[in-house]
């Protein structure tokens, strides 16, 4: 005789497989609510309790975890001693485990309280799961609804090899693992616990992606698990191909940056750097600020904006060519004059300025990955160290300055006019390069800027600004050269400003 174990929370599809199993000549052995569902439905079948001779206790907790469930499970077909300890304590053997687990998940994401997530702790489903895995050559786990037409084709057709079976066992490994990554993560965060000796990220594919950076590279975009529903973003692609992944890496830097602003503001980004960032009441004329920053190097870019997009912005990013726009919204004529274009891809997103990201970033290095909390400090001071006090207006492009350059890749700086980047220059190893680019991009406009480092600079780079009539600056300080900085600014009449606050971007 062959047997099944049923026993499954999410029961989609349940009743259609154990009564496929029936006519396949299988024997069904099921528990809770499963055997229930299955005996409603006229299969069939005899409860876990008939086998293990012993009832399920405490609410339910225990049911599965008995060695006639787990030997029949475990049980090698080739080893003598195996056959043998079966015949002696009259254990059949299990040919199919069908299992998946309590939603821890879903519990999560309904924020619901403590004693409820611990209760939806599996225990008994990831231990089936797991012994039925590691047995795949004799044993055929199934934990995902989706598979289960192909398990009965594969029953009917007689290819349900070790092949086969070992692709499923692996399916089943990463389930359990996703879920020990979710219930890690629920006890660290929990505790505050941000870096533990062992870490576990839960992660679900989301999409495959065409390629990766390049077009050799394979690809794929995964969501983390753990991060509660109502903080992810709710993006809705309204029109144009599929986002790469080159395009989702920018559409991510391009919404940090905009995150950090509150009035209407635009962002261009291209290679996840800014070509220019502008705020203004009328987010028509952030627009045209910062299109007018970079109108050459945003080509092929991303455009996001907080406010709906316009028609005048619709009928001037139309001029051009461009990757991708997002928005909160696109006003009806906006939406109509981009879907003109084919290929560009139009992404809404309700929740834009609403939505987090996590709390750590992750790098892959030689060995390992690197762990940190995200950059979410502007600065820790705002103290004045020169002679001459910078004006209101000069203060408030500081601190659009800072909220800039936290994004660019360093060394970098930022030029800054009216909360509006005049040049960028980032990704130098020496900063007065990086300067020298800004001053460069921003030719012509530079009366009245001001530049924003982030970190500290030397004397060269006072002696650009004031070569160049820039009267104020922000950096975080923090150098042996910092006084001879300061008396440099001092002679050229330069109001600096330190942060104590570093924002390099690697």
């Amino acid at each position: 005789m062959k047997y099944a174990l049923l026993s499954v929370f999410d029961k989609s599809g349940i009743v259609e497989f154990a009564r496929s199993l029936r006519e396949l000549g299988y024997s069904i052995v099921s528990t809770g609510g499963t055997f229930k569902l299955l005996k409603e439905h006229g299969i069939e079948l005899t409860e876990v309790s008939e086998i293990t001779q012993f009832p399920e206790i405490l609410g339910g907790r225990v049911k599965t975890l008995h060695p006639h469930v787990h030997a029949g499970i475990l049980f090698r077909r080739e080893v003598p001693e195996d056959i043998n300890a079966l015949k002696t304590h009259q254990i059949n053997a299990i040919d199919i485990v069908v299992n998946n687990l309590y939603p821890f998940e879903e519990m999560l994401q309904q924020s619901k309280d403590d004693a409820t997530m611990i209760e939806n702790i599996d225990i008994g489903g990831p231990s089936m799961i797991r012994a039925a895995a590691k047995n795949y050559k004799d044993v055929t786990i199934v934990v995902d609804p989706q598979d289960y037409k192909y398990v009965i084709q594969r029953l009917q057709d007689g290819t349900l090899d070790e092949a086969y079976r070992r692709q499923l066992a692996a399916k089943a490994f990463s389930l359990t693992a996703y879920y020990d990554g979710m219930i890690s993560s629920y006890f660290n965060a929990q505790l505050g616990n941000k870096f533990p000796e062992q870490f576990a990220r839960p992660l679900k594919l989301k999409a495959g992606m065409r390629y990766g950076e390049n077009p050799h590279q394979a690809a794929a975009l995964y969501q983390d698990g753990f991060q509660p529903a109502q903080t992810c973003f709710d993006f809705d692609q309204l029109h144009g191909k599929e986002i790469s992944y080159n395009n989702m890496n920018d559409l991510t830097s391009a919404v940090m940056m905009l995150k950090e602003f509150e009035r209407p503001c635009a962002v261009g980004v291209k290679h996840s750097n800014p070509t220019g960032i502008a705020c203004d009441d009328d987010i028509n004329v952030a627009y045209d600020k910062m299109i007018a920053c970079d109108d050459v190097s945003i080509f092929g870019g991303i455009i996001a904006l907080n406010r709906a997009v316009t028609p005048h912005i619709a009928e001037r990013i139309n001029t051009m060519f461009m990757e991708i726009v997002i928005a909160p919204d696109f006003e009806p004529e906006a939406f109509d004059i981009l879907a003109q274009k084919k290929n560009i891809r139009l992404v809404k997103s309700s929740n834009l300025m609403q939505a987090q990201f996590p709390d750590l970033k992750y790098k892959d290095v030689l060995n390992g990955t690197l762990l940190q909390e995200n950059d979410t400090l502007l600065y820790r001071s705002f103290n004045v160290v020169s002679k001459r006090q910078p004006s209101q207006k000069e203060m408030d492009d500081m601190i659009f300055g800072m909220k800039a350059v936290k994004h660019i890749s360093s060394n970098g700086v930022v030029l800054v006019k009216d909360e509006s980047t005049l040049g960028c220059g980032f990704g130098e190893v020496r900063r007065s390069w990086a300067v020298e680019k800004a001053i460069e991009r921003g030719a012509g406009k530079l009366s009245g800027a001001v530049l924003a480092s982030d970190a500290f600079f030397f004397e060269d780079t006072v002696e650009l600004l004031h070569a160049n009539g820039i009267k104020a600056a922000i950096s975080p300080g923090g150098s042996i050269h910092d006084q001879a900085v300061i008396t440099l600014c001092d002679q050229y009449d330069i109001a600096l400003v330190f942060t104590e606050t570093r924002h390099f971007r690697h």
